[in-house]
């Protein structure tokens, strides 16, 4: 029995895929980044209230990493699912999953209600939706690309993070007008709930586009049929091991840098300088429109020059530029708009591309599971946990050694593109 293939570029409607891909992505990170921006209101009306001030933010960033260790778990579910039934049907089932959880965050009962159930019901949230999202970027990375003409993969993966950044900016401006219109009472006791509310309704708007979607595996119909033999679970890693480690060696600077700043930046400007929380959101948000407009021209840019030298400049100016450009923020908003700005300009090189680099490592038969598992494995170990660790060194005293540690980590994938990885740009993708 012949090895699954894909459909040719050729044969797909390019605007379609990419809008299938990109809202159902768009959707599934609104409600992801969403517990993130609200962390700071919400924290106090889910956990008990302890002798520190951070405890509270400190038990729901926690909460927030555990959802990343669920990721690793939908990477190869899900992509298992897109290898072995389709990319279409995992897309299918990760924006359901993520739109239960947002939903049941909206809904949620506090603290004072009924006690330790709250929070129980929101670890229970965090992981369908870490599940979920796992599951997410293996099955529309891969469909992103497959859809893509040769010539064009590295500006068609830019729109991964493209629709993440527009979920992000949803949810981050949805954010900062509650938090400028409303109280901080009135946020806390029930203001928060509404973007996660918004979230499970902009769900239903995901799966609808997505069901107008081409499927990009030739053999899906026989993989369903049995004609043509599934993939193993595991058979990315049994036979591509040496893959499966390069995806983790990419995968640790881009995440670190990614979820610092994007993500955790605005409370790391409010915790460690003094930005008040409105401020910090609104010029989150600002930095979030730059960073989307980005994507695309890098990814277009990795088309023609090749992708490992954009990986290269990413890492090395995160290694030298970190420690110095956090220092340099203060209770204001410009410091803050310059060196969350600045960063983006290097982010974007990493996250324009990460979805054609991923993707032109494995061949069809396991692209899914293949990419899914070790990136998200990668995202939950330095992704997921950064929030948690520059706020648990913050609560510890140490809070000077998170920048240190972004470095460090950069510094591993700085070394794994100069030495492991080789030029994809201009091969064709793997059959």
């Amino acid at each position: 029995m012949s090895a699954p293939t894909t459909v040719s570029p050729e044969r797909l409607s390019s605007p379609r895929q990419l809008a299938a891909a990109s809202v159902g992505n768009l959707v599934e990170w609104y409600d992801w980044y969403a517990y993130s921006f609200l962390a700071t209101y919400f924290a106090t009306q889910v956990f008990p209230k302890g002798e520190g001030g951070l405890t509270s933010l400190l038990d729901a960033f926690a909460v927030f990493a555990v959802g990343f260790f669920m990721r690793p778990v939908g990477g190869l579910l899900m992509g298992a699912v897109a290898d072995r039934l389709g990319r279409k049907a995992a897309l299918t089932l990760t924006i359901l999953l993520m739109g239960a959880g947002s939903l049941l965050v909206a809904v949620l009962p506090t603290y004072a209600q009924v006690g330790v159930l709250s929070p129980v019901l929101l670890v229970v949230a965090r992981l369908v939706q870490g599940l979920s999202v796992g599951g997410e970027f293996a099955a529309s990375t891969t469909f992103l690309v497959e859809s893509a003409p040769p010539h064009r993969r590295g500006f068609f993966s830019s729109f991964q993070y493209v629709s993440t950044t527009i979920g992000q900016l949803l949810a981050s401006g949805l954010a900062a007008v509650l938090a400028s219109t409303l109280s901080d009472d009135a946020m806390s006791s029930w203001g928060w709930r509404v973007p996660f509310a918004v979230g499970a309704l902009l769900s239903l708007v995901g799966l609808l586009i997505r069901r107008g979607a081409r499927e990009t595996l030739a053999d899906a119909d026989d993989l369903r049929s049995g004609r043509v033999r599934r993939p193993g679970l595991l058979d990315a890693l049994r036979h591509h091991p040496r893959q499966s480690l390069l995806i983790v060696g990419i995968t640790v600077a881009g995440t670190i840098a990614y979820y610092t700043w994007t993500t955790y930046l605005p409370t790391y400007a409010n915790t460690y300088a003094g930005v008040p929380k409105g401020t910090a959101l609104w010029v989150g948000t600002v930095a979030l429109v730059f960073f989307m407009v980005l994507n695309p021209l890098m990814g277009m840019l990795s088309d023609r020059v090749g992708r490992r030298p954009l990986l290269l400049t990413f890492a090395a100016a995160f290694v030298l530029l970190t420690v110095p450009g956090l220092a340099l923020l203060d209770d204001g908003a410009g410091r803050l708009l310059l060196v969350q700005g600045t960063g983006m300009v290097f982010l974007a090189m990493y996250t324009s591309i990460a979805a054609a680099v991923n993707a032109e490592v494995f061949p069809a038969r396991v692209r899914a599971s293949g990419i899914g598992f070790p990136y998200s494995l990668s995202v939950a170990l330095f992704g997921g946990t950064a929030p948690y660790v520059g706020t648990a060194l913050k609560d510890a005293g140490h809070g000077t050694l998170f920048p240190w540690y972004l470095s460090a980590l950069c510094l591993v994938s700085l070394v794994v593109y100069a030495v492991a990885l080789r030029e994809t740009a201009h091969r064709p993708l793997p059959a």
